[in-house]
């Protein structure tokens, strides 16, 4: 018995397309463009105070103070950070647009907000 005929281009006329729509769904995926930010933990400010970023992006808090240790608290939730000391750092991925208000553990009167924009 005979095998029918691929049309012309057999299996291999298919793999192009099916190699685009794979990288196409691949760019499309949250996670695909996510970048990373930095805000600064000095002279007892968050610096930005304000940032604005899109859905799985990082944000790093870094403590660049001599002497004293920091944390992170999100107002909606009440999540706190570890407490990071000079010279450390802590980072949290944020997955969903709105806004997200913070201030500092140990120091209330520090405040930032991380606005996550589609």
């Amino acid at each position: 018995m005979r095998r029918p005929r691929e049309a012309k281009g057999g299996a291999w006329h298919r793999l192009p397309a099916a190699a685009l729509f794979s990288a196409l769904c691949l760019a499309a995926s949250p996670g695909a463009w996510a970048a990373e930010h930095e805000v600064e933990v000095v002279d007892y400010r968050f610096n930005p105070a304000e940032l604005r970023i899109r859905p799985g992006d990082t944000v790093t808090w870094v403590n660049r103070e001599k002497r004293t240790s920091h944390s992170v608290v999100f107002d909606a939730t009440g999540q706190e950070s570890e407490r990071f000391f000079p010279d450390e750092r802590w980072s949290h991925t944020f997955t969903e647009a709105g806004e997200h208000a913070y201030r500092c553990g140990p120091h209330p009167e520090m405040r930032g907000r991380i606005v996550v924009e589609e």
